[in-house]
């Protein structure tokens, strides 16, 4: 897996914490059948911004260029804890396939955490 903010890698794996507000966010993997792009070409892609005020949101993003390719999800903790979204097939009623469709996940609890899932 990998976390990357405006082109730059923050993460390839290991756990990452932001001391302060994280941005257009996006993490992608593919479990067995090759590299995405840096910015999620050819992968099942998570997006969001997490901020401090309580104002944070995420989503999956299967909008071309971005394909399924794994098992994907996200979940809030440390408050609106149950609240995110699984991709289980590329039949994902949560994700976005086009500008039109989809669901942003939404959190208003402040410092909120957010782990997000592949290939389980």
């Amino acid at each position: 897996p990998t976390l990357v903010q405006a082109g730059n890698i923050l993460s390839t794996g290991e756990d990452f914490t932001s001391n302060g507000p994280l941005t257009s966010f996006i993490a992608q993997v593919l479990c067995d059948i090759g590299g995405c792009g840096l910015n999620g070409e050819g992968c099942t892609l998570v997006e969001g911004d997490l901020t401090n005020e309580g104002n944070s949101a995420a989503d999956i993003s299967l909008v071309p260029p971005h394909v399924f390719s794994v098992t994907s999800g996200f979940g809030y903790f440390n408050g609106c804890d149950g609240t995110g979204e699984d991709c289980t097939s590329a039949d994902c009623p949560g994700a976005f396939t086009d500008a039109t469709n989809g669901a942003i996940v939404s959190c208003t609890a402040p410092n909120v955490d957010l782990a997000i899932t592949f290939c389980d």
